[in-house]
């Protein structure tokens, strides 16, 4: 069994890479920041966990990551629908743990120096050992 947060990020990066939809609409879904991908990208970064459950059950919360890397205009925002779509997809089994709840917390849009622009959503995800 791997870690919890392990799990949120390996299921988070198969559903996301598994969307033929999003598949459409960015280069690739790359695991961290890439070293060389033309955007539009997304990224799943780090996941920061603390303890969270039961009188009877082990768990974790975890806080997991996703970006959206873009240029030109941000108008369109089918990409970051077809992300924050996965979320709700990221509750059930994985590896060992069982994901309960998967609720976007927060979300940041913000434009880079080059013209760039970079949603983050950040996904809370509450977890209990199998």
């Amino acid at each position: 069994m791997s870690s919890a947060e392990q799990a949120v990020r390996a299921r988070a990066l198969a559903l996301l890479a598994g969307d033929s939809e999003l598949a459409g609409l960015v280069h690739g879904v790359f695991d961290g920041t890439p070293s060389r991908a033309s955007a539009p990208y997304v990224s799943v970064g780090g996941a920061d966990g603390v303890d969270w459950g039961t009188k009877d059950r082990a768990g974790r919360e975890v806080r997991l990551t996703l970006a959206l890397v873009g240029v030109g205009s941000s108008l369109d925002d089918q990409a970051a629908a077809r992300v924050e779509a996965a979320v709700a997809a990221l509750r059930g089994a994985t590896d060992g743990w069982s994901i309960v709840s998967a609720r976007v917390m927060r979300t940041r849009f913000g434009f880079g120096r080059e013209g760039g622009w970079r949603q983050e959503v950040v996904v809370r995800c509450r977890c209990l050992a199998e």
